[in-house]
């Protein structure tokens, strides 16, 4: 059985948002451009040209003055930003969730299963592989991709 969402306008969410207790900022130097702030957690929306209402940057926990990131290192989830790392405790965890779950509402975007269950991470990492997260080309060279080029010359060379 679906529901259907009705989106809401810029200025429907905006102020949706203010009456619920959210704290919001206009961004410095644009039009149209908000940040959120609830839970200390923030987040940025901005308005699309349909007058709609579209997510600027995604919902992040507040470290200092800088939105983190939610990475899952299937062992442990961490809150990442440009100058530190720190693993997230259960009030983060509730506090993204929550604040997630009322930015839905406001913005009049659909609430998925999967992510009603708990909060979603914005990069998963469950191996420990080094380098692994980076593209192919930038990898270093594995010791049995080495021998298997050797092996492949050697044997390329027997043949001619």
């Amino acid at each position: 059985m679906s529901k259907t969402i009705e989106a809401r306008t810029y200025e429907e969410a905006l102020a949706w948002l203010r009456d619920n207790g959210f704290d919001v900022t206009d961004a410095p130097g644009t039009n149209g451009r908000v940040f959120l702030r609830k839970y200390n957690v923030s987040a940025a929306i901005q308005r699309t040209p349909e007058d709609g209402v579209k997510i600027f940057a995604y919902p992040g926990y507040l470290i200092g003055s800088e939105i983190s990131k939610l990475v899952n290192r299937g062992y442990q989830q961490f809150l990442k930003t440009s100058k530190t790392e720190v693993p997230a405790t259960a009030d983060h965890l509730k506090a993204l969730h929550s604040f997630a779950e009322e930015l839905k509402v406001a913005l009049g975007l659909p609430s998925l299963y999967n992510e009603s269950l708990g909060t979603v991470s914005e990069s998963y990492q469950y191996d420990r592989i080094v380098d692994r997260d980076k593209p192919a080309v930038d990898r270093p060279k594995r010791p049995w991709e080495v021998a298997g080029q050797e092996s492949a010359a050697a044997a390329k060379k027997g043949r001619a």
